[in-house]
């Protein structure tokens, strides 16, 4: 990113004020990226832990095959996924409140007994694995903005930093050799007055 200036003390100015700006806000943008890192290993981690008990409670219930085959379809629906909205490191992510079933009715007397319990376990699975994707969804929102993150520390420290520093550096030398110039000048024009002078 080529960084535009003039060489004036005006601009001097301005590119010291941004080069501030991006020297104090480096510190707090590496500080969310870690942040965010690790809230997005732990979102990870927790969404795998969910997935694998997921897949433990089903392979448990697996010999019970047949009895499913009796469950009647329909029986039992996900009503509604009530989520919060909780800020991790300034970023919004969805965190599961509950999840609401409807559960049709049916007669505790004409169905098998382990109707209500069937019910039950299905609830469970289907709760475990709404937060499995609830979670997994946070760990590809938090994972998004910390690549957005690590994309401004890397600009702000390799490119625009450097730039700012560059183009400080090369305005003062102008400036520097504007004045030793003006100061030379100066001298130049005196010595020939002085000169002159003597002269007559």
């Amino acid at each position: 990113m080529a960084i535009k200036y003039q060489f004036n003390k005006t601009s001097l100015h301005n590119l010291g004020k941004q080069l501030k700006i991006r020297e104090r806000a480096l510190p707090t943008l590496k500080n969310k990226e870690s942040a965010l890192r690790m809230e997005v290993k732990r979102a990870k981690e927790r969404s795998d832990e969910l997935l694998e008990k997921l897949d433990k409670s089903l392979s448990s219930y697996r010999n019970m095959a047949a009895l499913w085959n009796e469950f009647t379809p329909g029986l039992i629906a996900v009503k509604d996924v009530r989520l919060e909205t909780v800020k991790i490191a300034g970023i919004k992510t969805p965190v599961l409140k509950e999840v609401l079933f409807e559960v049709k009715p049916f007669s505790l007397f004409a169905e098998p007994q382990w109707y209500a319990q069937g019910v039950q376990i299905l609830q469970d699975l289907a709760q475990i694995g709404i937060e499995s994707e609830i979670y997994l969804q946070k760990k590809n929102m938090l994972d998004f903005a910390r690549k957005k993150t690590t994309q401004k520390v890397n600009l702000y420290e390799k490119v625009q930093i450097p730039g700012y520093e560059e183009a400080i550096l090369k305005i003062k030398r102008f400036l520097e050799d504007q004045e030793t110039l003006s100061k030379a000048s100066q001298k130049i024009v005196k010595t020939r007055k002085k000169n002159e002078e003597e002269l007559l």
